[in-house]
């Protein structure tokens, strides 16, 4: 049977950043994920350069062979409404695709890396985890995403949950495409349902084009869509047929979440722990630090992971995203008529002061919000 430290089921961000975190501190450590990499995942696609300063990852290097689109700029308004332009006048964001970036980080991690590896069994026997009966792990790490089967073993029921449904395409446009499509690169496109439930986007990457619509409302997501499709065709930003069909994906907002996250050797990272940000549903920043602060927690456990000692890994996670407080729709939204909070939707979306200092800076970019500085650099490592 083979054996390692930490086991980490799902090869995502929030489990290479973990992985990667625990290598560096000297554990050894495995990943099992049932897709191949590099796969396709749902997901509009941006960074900010806290990730990157995150996970101490050369911007230059990255961008060797991979999409790195530089984001200067942001569309922002209500579908059918009026629309602001903020302009930052340098990169305060990037584009990026996730088949690349999962799989660049899942590389980098330094792990073991079993893929098209489903979990199927677990048992505890020994102080261990026995993994489809072929693997032993001193701690588990769940980073399945929403169905994380890590997190149903902790008694998650994703059908009992309010989850953000989203649907989604990314394609290469043809040069015909490209001469029909309005938007530019370094400013993606953001617009908000009426009700303030949900938004879509439309976000180019070079010669690959991204668009969605996600809403904390899953009925009647699919007319959602179509309406948002056919607004963006009638307003001349893609004057195109969409070429393949939309795939969905569901998330849970860290502010609607109750998950229990930690247990005797056994912790929950990324959207299994569903720590996405509450106002704009944005998961890849609050991925990556969940599974950095878990490797925080673990790696200073010194090998006795009982719930007691990860239990600072729950608070670390309540210190950073807590703060953050409900939505607009939530706050609100319970407490007045749909017609009110259309009514200030559109006031407030067509006001450029709040689309950029809080849809901008606050609900998506988090510009306040310092990067996580928890592991040393190389050099510091091979020092000790």
């Amino acid at each position: 049977m083979d054996a390692c430290d930490a086991l980490i089921v799902g090869g995502g961000p929030a489990g290479s950043a973990c992985a990667w975190a625990l290598k560096r501190a000297g554990l050894d450590v495995a990943i099992i994920d049932r897709a191949t990499f590099p796969r396709n995942k749902v997901c509009g696609g941006w960074i900010t350069p806290a990730v990157l300063e995150e996970l101490q990852i050369d911007p230059k290097e990255y961008a060797r062979g991979r999409v790195l689109q530089p984001l200067t700029g942001f569309l922002t308004g209500r579908i059918g409404g009026p629309e602001v332009r903020t302009d930052y006048g340098q990169p305060v964001s990037c584009g990026i695709r996730r088949c690349e970036f999962d799989a660049f980080l899942l590389e980098r991690s330094g792990a073991r890396v079993l893929q098209n590896t489903p979990l199927k069994t677990t048992e505890r026997a020994g102080g261990q985890w026995i993994v489809n009966a072929t693997l032993a792990a001193r701690i588990l790490i769940g980073a399945g995403g929403h169905f994380c089967p890590v997190a149903r073993h902790l008694g998650a029921d994703a059908r009992k949950e309010t989850a953000v449904a989203a649907q989604e395409l990314e394609f290469e446009m043809t040069p015909e495409q490209q001469q029909k499509c309005s938007i530019r690169g370094e400013v993606p496109e953001l617009y908000f349902c009426g009700d303030m439930k949900g938004y879509g986007w439309c976000f180019r990457k070079g010669n690959y084009l991204n668009v969605g619509l996600g809403r904390l409302d899953q009925k009647g997501l699919p007319n959602h869509v179509a309406e948002f499709v056919a607004f963006l065709r009638k307003a001349g930003k893609i004057a195109f047929d969409l070429p393949v069909s939309m795939l969905g994906h569901a998330y849970l907002l860290y502010s609607r979440t109750n998950r229990k996250v930690v247990d005797d050797a056994v912790v929950l990272i990324g959207d299994a722990a569903g720590v996405a940000y509450s106002q704009s549903g944005e998961g890849i920043r609050p991925a990556i630090e969940s599974g950095l602060l878990a490797a925080e927690v673990i790696v200073a456990a010194k090998g006795k992971y009982t719930r007691e000692n990860l239990e600072p890994y729950r608070t670390a996670l309540a210190e950073r995203f807590g703060e953050s407080g409900p939505d607009l729709s939530t706050s609100v939204g319970s407490r007045l008529p749909s017609s009110w909070i259309e009514a200030l939707g559109r006031a407030v979306l067509a006001n450029g002061w709040f689309s950029r200092h809080v849809v901008l800076d606050r609900w998506f970019l988090h510009r306040k919000q310092p990067a996580l500085h928890l592991f040393p650099g190389a050099e510091q490592i091979e020092e000790r």
